[in-house]
Order: structure tokens, then C-alpha cells, then sequence
């Protein structure tokens, strides 16, 4: 059986009863567990990796533990001289702008510059260059003094936005924006005065296409509630502001960690790329991609992959089981996808037009290391088709070793694809160069 998005007739949770779970379950102390997920190829994934190879995980579900929990981190190293990154036939890889600090999630404005959250060194970036050019040629900090910056969005949507929202790990703010700008014109305005701090800190970033409501995503405090669900208020969930930071909801509930969220341009579905819980195993739980519902519960931690019961919370809230929302697209377990783009550009060829590019961070919970590089998500009218298949690889070495780690992607003005790598502090653009 494939794993298909869950109608609203199969009884997703209301945005009205999540609110009422979670406060039920903050004085409930539940101790919560991991997932467990069997994927199609296992660790010999690693060392298949190349552009064009697809990837598609089996829905069957082994029991948790059948490989033990490893702590494998990456051991980084520079990039070996008779190493380049791959792409598939056509395209063509430049790095566009290198010596960033740790550059995270990326943002195009209208006119054509590229926002960049340098998130470690606590600022966000302008990065341009001449249309259709292979490298930037001017690099400016926008803003200095943020706390852990991740998501940007320019407001309101169209052609001349007049404010640049910005995620912190416990705030979001905005300054004000006239196309062109370089630097911040002014100081920062707190937007929502408090966001969760610590634990899962990236603070993914969204604008509603009719320019409503803004959508922060908020990651767990922890990896399965091990502490209790007392520090699990407005975590695990995405969070819906007006523009002005009032009327607080919640969007959507259970995704332990959305890290990055965009609207489809064509269907205006809430896209997210989720990171699921360790501890499992190898193979447990897959990461996914999926279209994002409102209202919707996606589990965690009680629940994965649709009504599976985690077994570290086995026989708690059996009544949420009808309620949980299945993903659309599982992403091999420990891969971490942290950045999602839909192309919505024209230098692609045409079968590229609504697809979505992931980059997968990678792994440290697996002994086979898997992730480190961009992939391409078949779409059909707003929906994933059930696969994924590599785009850009290299970053892994045949002996395990990594030499970059992907995090934001974006589509720049001109159609090419820029993704940011916060191991070796890099830009990378990705262009179609070749029209036979």
C-alpha cells in the first residue's frame, strides 16, 4: 500500500482540538519515542548515490530497534582537489559566492538579490550578481545583531514588497524594505515578541499567497518529549500570525520539526520538509516531504507515518489514531532535509516547471551515512508522485567522509538554482546550459 495524502474525510484534527490536546497533554509528563520505517535500499544508498538515480521508500514497516541506534556525526574535511560535485547531463555547477559564514536558509527577493541567513554569525546577508552570471559580485550584510536568524520572506507578496520578515530563534521581526536595498534602513520591529527558544531552533518562514497570515514553523524541544510534553507548548507545530503578529494559531500540529516551509505557486498548498525522531535504528523513522493541511495532526510524538503508534508511548491517546494525517513523500530515515524550493523558473527544461528541490543536510544517526546533497521531488499538479531522485551529489566521499552539507535552496531570478552549503561556507549554482 502507498503512503497517499489523507483526505479531510478521514478525520483530521481540527486546529480547535490540537489546541485542546496540547493543553490536555502539558500536565501528562508522556515520555515519547521513535519511529520505525523500512526504505527500499538501506545503506547501500550511500554509495549510489549519483544524479538521476530514484529513490522510492517502501511504506512497510519493520519493527523499531532491527538495526541498534548509532551516533555516526560527519567527520568534515575541504574538498579534495579531484573532486567535483555532479549533476545530471546539461546542467552546470559554479560556487557563486564562497567565505560565508555558515550559510543556512536563502531567500530571492523580487528584484533578483538573494538573502542569505548566516545564521551562526547571527546576521542576514545580500548576495548579487548580473543576470545569468555563474558568480555573485557583491556580498553585503544586511543586518547584524540578530539571534540565530533562519527564515526570511519578503511582505507583502508581488513585485514591491516593503518589509523583510525575519525569523530568530525566539522572536520574529522585520525592517523596513524598497527594492535594491543592501542594508537595513533601520532597526529591527518585533513582530511576535516570543518564540520557543533552544532545542530544535530553526525558525522556517512563510507568507500566505493572498498575504494574510504568516506562517512560522516551530521544531520540538527534544527528540521524542523524553522531559514531557510541559515543554512541548507551541512546539512541533507551525504557527499562524496575522502580519502584525496577532491572533496567534496553530496551523498545523505534530511535524517534530518542519524545517523549512514555501507555498506551492500554482496550487498555494503548504509545502514542509520534516525531520522525523532518532534513536531507532538505521532505517527508522523516514524523514518526508508533504503537502501540509490545516488543521492537520502528523502525529508526533504519539503517532508516525500516519496511525503507527511510537512504541516508547505505546497505549497513549488511542483516540488520536483516525486523526493523524500520513505524509506524501517518505525521504530515507537520518537524511535531514532542511531546505525546499518549488522551480517555478523557465531555464529548466519544461518537465522541471512545479517540482521541488530538498537539500538533505545528512545523516549522524546511521552507520551508513546518507543525505549531503540536493534532490528533485516529481510533481504533478501540486502533489509528489511518490519518488525522488538525486540532483546534485559528491559532497559524501567513498570513505565517509563529507566535505559540504546542503541547507537552503532557492530560485534565482534568471531560472538557475542556487542552494547554500554550510559545511564548506558556500553558495552553489546549478544552471541548464544545454538546450539539445
Amino acid at each position: 500500500m502507498r503512503l497517499l495524502w489523507t483526505p479531510a474525510s478521514a478525520g483530521v484534527t481540527t486546529k480547535r482540538g490540537v489546541i485542546a490536546l496540547k493543553a490536555r497533554t502539558l500536565s501528562t509528563g508522556f515520555a515519547l519515542l521513535a519511529f520505525a520505517m523500512l526504505v527500499s535500499s538501506g545503506a547501500a544508498w550511500a554509495q549510489a548515490d549519483r544524479p538521476g538515480a530514484v529513490h522510492r521508500i517502501s511504506p512497510d514497516l519493520p519493527p523499531p530497534y532491527a538495526t541498534p541506534p548509532a551516533a555516526n556525526p560527519p567527520r568534515l574535511v575541504r574538498q579534495p582537489p579531484d573532486v567535483k560535485l555532479a549533476a545530471p547531463p546539461g546542467f552546470t555547477l559554479s560556487a557563486y559566492l564562497t567565505g560565508l559564514v555558515r550559510p543556512r536558509v536563502l531567500c530571492a527577493a523580487p528584484n533578483g538579490d538573494i538573502f542569505v541567513a548566516e545564521s551562526a554569525a547571527n546576521r542576514v546577508s545580500v548576495v548579487r550578481a548580473p543576470a545569468g552570471a555563474a558568480q555573485a559580485s557583491q556580498h553585503e550584510v544586511f543586518a547584524r545583531d540578530l539571534d540565530r536568524p533562519f527564515g526570511i520572506a519578503f511582505y507583502p507578496p508581488g513585485p514591491n514588497p516593503r518589509w523583510v520578515y525575519v525569523a530568530n530563534q525566539s522572536s520574529l521581526v522585520r525592517f523596513p524594505y524598497r527594492s535594491g536595498d543592501v542594508h537595513a534602513s533601520g532597526k529591527p520591529e518585533i513582530v511576535v515578541r516570543e518564540l520557543p527558544a533552544g532545542g530544535h531552533w530553526t525558525r522556517a518562514l512563510a507568507v500566505a499567497p493572498d498575504g494574510k497570515h504568516l506562517l512560522v514553523s516551530v521544531g520540538s524541544a527534544s527528540n521524542d518529549a523524553e522531559a514531557g510534553m510541559a515543554l512541548e507548548a507551541d512546539r512541533a507545530d507551525i504557527l499562524e500570525f496575522d502580519p502584525d503578529g496577532s491572533h496567534k494559531r496553530i496551523y498545523a500540529a505534530g511535524l517534530r520539526n518542519a524545517s523549512d516551509i514555501a507555498f506551492d505557486p500554482a496550487s498555494h498548498a503548504l509545502i514542509a520538509v520534516v525531520n522525523e525522531r532518532d534513536g531507532l535504528g538505521d532505517n527508522l523513522p523516514p524523514d518526508y516531504l508533504t503537502r501540509v493541511k490545516p488543521g492537520g495532526f502528523y502525529g508526533w510524538p504519539w503517532y508516525y507515518i500516519g496511525d503507527h503508534p511510537d512504541p516508547r508511548h505505546r497505549g497513549a491517546h488511542p483516540e488520536l489514531a483516525s486523526s493523524v494525517v500520513a505524509p506524501d513523500l517518505l525521504i530515507q530515515a537520518h537524511s535531514a532535509p532542511l531546505g525546499v524550493a518549488i522551480y517555478d523558473g523557465n531555464q529548466f527544461p519544461a518537465a522541471y516547471k512545479g517540482d521541488a528541490f530538498v537539500a538533505l543536510h545528512g545523516s549522524w544517526n546511521r552507520a551508513a551515512r546518507t543525505g549531503y546533497k540536493i534532490v528533485r521531488v516529481r510533481m504533478k499538479n501540486g502533489a509528489p508522485t511518490g519518488a525522488y531522485e538525486d540532483f546534485v551529489t559528491g559532497f559524501l566521499l567513498p570513505d565517509g567522509e563529507v566535505w559540504g552539507r546542503p541547507v537552503g535552496v532557492t530560485v534565482a531570478r534568471d531560472g538557475a538554482l542556487i542552494f547554500s552549503d554550510d559545511g564548506s561556507g558556500t553558495l552553489w549554482r546549478v544552471a541548464y546550459t544545454s538546450r539539445r
